[in-house]
């Protein structure tokens, strides 16, 4: 086979990979509802599968191995459904996430070299295990890990008031509607949009400072033009989702912005200085926007420049 044909072959694997990506990201945000629907598990099965053919097919071994293990685990869910929480879902997330992983290591520059990608499934094999004997307690009648008080970092029980049971939950769907947006055009309308799934997630634990901080860096990186949805959606979706765990299990000290979100969240001045905001074309979501992000002092002076460029232009 020549070179072109290769990489031809390539290309179609990883769009591919890509869509079961997609399929496995949706499914997964929430397995403990996708648990409950077995078309869905299905789909999600299907879709490790067709990875894990794929990656045998042109020699990623690691790639191969990583799909199968996700595999043998939603197997798992399609022959014993089983009420899942929100431990097995952490642990999903985190096995998707090396498969996602490799996979953009195999579309980079240098592709996806044996060394690195042998580390990355060396260190994604403690989480399969647990993951999978995690399963098999549940199937056998054991005590899910979310049955047992919630514990604070430091070692005390979870503080009420903090959060609504159903934090984790309310998150998700949220993050779901976000998932979407960032899969449709990059537009201000759209950039509104996510920005305004930033607030209702702010407001859903208006007491936890950490929570607080990282939702501002999400909207500031969403506000911010210069970064494309493609590079937002990966980090936002996940960390936002992480966190909300975190917080809904008491450990609010543990939610912080990783580097690649607060770089994200840095905007980059304009000419003219001062801070920028994304409006769209539609004069109430505009003014809406607008009224938001400026004092009275600005909105007066504003609103004299738009009476002279209106007389102007007249």
């Amino acid at each position: 086979m020549d070179g072109g044909n290769q990489q031809r072959i390539l290309g179609y694997f990883i769009e591919e990979a890509k869509e079961h990506l997609d399929t496995l990201e949706q499914g997964l945000l929430n397995v403990q509802e996708s648990a409950q629907d077995p078309e869905m598990v299905n789909e999600m099965f299907r879709a490790a599968h067709s990875v894990k053919g794929g990656a045998a097919m042109l020699g990623f071994s690691s790639l191969q191995k990583v799909a199968h293990r996700l595999e043998d685990c939603l197997k798992i869910l399609k022959e014993h459904p089983v009420k899942l929480d929100r431990h097995v879902e952490s642990l999903f997330l985190q096995g998707y996430d090396t498969l996602k992983d490799l996979i953009e290591q195999l579309q980079g520059p240098f592709g996806l070299r044996d060394d690195e990608a042998d580390k990355m499934v060396q260190a994604a094999e403690p989480t399969f295990k647990e993951l999978q004997t995690y399963l098999e307690r549940l199937i056998s009648g054991g005590e899910p890990a979310s049955a047992a008080p919630a514990k604070s970092a430091k070692g005390g029980a979870k503080a009420t008031g903090q959060a609504p049971d159903n934090f984790s939950a309310q998150v998700t769907g949220i993050l779901k509607q976000m998932l979407q947006l960032f899969k449709q055009s990059d537009t201000p309308a759209n950039r509104q949009k996510l920005q305004e799934n930033c607030h209702k997630l702010a407001k859903l634990a208006q007491t936890v400072e950490p929570w607080q901080v990282l939702v501002k860096n999400a909207s500031d990186a969403i506000a911010n033009s210069q970064n494309s949805f493609h590079s937002l959606a990966p980090v936002i979706i996940k960390e936002l989702k992480q966190a909300s765990d975190q917080v809904q299990q008491g450990n609010e000290s543990a939610v912080k912005a990783s580097p690649a979100l607060q770089k994200l969240a840095k905007a980059t001045p304009s000419k003219g200085g001062g801070k920028q905001i994304t409006i769209t074309v539609e004069p109430k979501a505009a003014a809406k926007a607008i009224v938001k992000a400026f004092d009275k002092r600005q909105l007066t002076q504003l609103t004299k420049l738009l009476v002279q460029a209106t007389r102007t232009s007249s």
